[in-house]
């Protein structure tokens, strides 16, 4: 069920709808006379980030990054917003930081002022600079476990196969820059749209914004570059150690294969056999074999095999 809640500034009214359901929506459009597609569209489980521009208000669509679950996915929240003359409407699926920003200006009289005290407008600035500010720790987060598994991949005393964990963190640098990508545009064009809900004062502030965007963005890129380079230098090392694994395995099979032979060649109980008819039969085969096997290993490490 939607819960709906209200907080009143001079001059106009921030509502806040959690988890909206059909009932609240319609509650909604009979009061402020939305435009029914808009209502489908806050009710939608697929929708694209977008600022669709009426005479009398705005509709914007934002689409932010969260971490869900225990293993820490990056996952898609989707935050719709109506600004008029006289309110500001945000309606929340998923994200839990604008669920913050509102208790705290409901509950803490300070952070009300900061973010009310110069209108809607401002206060729309505010939620949307703070829910893109809510990406850096998601990048840290990120950033860290890149170092962590770079750390894992060169200590050669613990040396794993980490492509596992390299493929989560890559699909995770993969939904970030999906869900990002579309903001650096969109917000860029909150500058341009109805003076009446967006006063050219505010023009600056919403480029602060595209400067974050575009810092995320070229955090993301840096972050995915290290994470292919982590799987290139993750398949080298395991690739190297599948070599020295196949060349000791290598190296004796082919001591073992003139030993064989002499153990086959003596195992024929042929009495013309050297060797064969004398007490110390046994001694001398084996000394011979682990001669051959010095030799061998002799060999080798001159030829630098070893």
């Amino acid at each position: 069920m939607a819960k709906v809640e209200r907080t009143q500034h001079t001059g106009y009214t921030w509502t806040h709808i959690e988890d909206p359901d059909e009932r609240a929506m319609e509650n909604l459009r009979k009061r402020h006379k939305f435009h029914h597609l808009d209502m489908e569209d806050c009710l939608s489980e697929i929708q694209r980030p977008k600022i669709d521009e009426y005479e009398n208000y705005l509709f914007i669509v934002l689409h932010l990054p969260v971490e869900t679950g225990r293993d820490g996915r990056v996952a898609q929240s989707e935050v719709n917003v109506f600004i008029g003359q006289d309110y500001l409407i945000t309606i929340n699926k998923g994200n839990k930081y604008l669920r913050e920003i509102f208790e705290n200006c409901k509950k803490r009289k300070k952070r009300k002022e900061e973010f009310m005290a110069k209108g809607n407008g401002y206060l729309l600035y505010k939620i949307v600079d703070e829910l893109h500010s809510s990406c850096f720790p998601l990048l840290d987060h990120l950033s860290k476990t890149i170092n962590e598994m770079e750390k894992g991949a060169f200590d050669i005393q613990n040396q794993k196969d980490m492509l596992a964990d390299i493929l989560v963190t890559k699909k995770n640098l993969i939904n970030f820059r999906r869900i990002i990508t579309p903001q650096r545009t969109l917000i860029a064009q909150l500058e341009h749209k109805n003076k009446k809900f967006l006063p050219e004062n505010l023009e600056v502030y919403f480029d602060d914004v595209v400067d974050k965007i575009e810092k995320i963005w070229s955090n993301l890129e840096n972050l995915t570059e290290l994470a292919e380079s982590l799987q290139d230098t993750n398949e080298s090392l395991i690739s190297h150690n599948i070599n020295n694994v196949m060349k000791v395995l290598t190296i004796f099979s082919v001591i073992m294969l003139p030993l064989t032979f002499l153990t086959g060649l003596y195992g024929m109980n042929l009495e013309t056999l050297p060797f064969a008819s004398s007490n110390l039969s046994f001694l001398i085969v084996t000394g011979m074999m682990v001669g051959v096997a010095v030799i061998m290993l002799a060999f080798f490490k001159y030829k630098k095999w070893l």
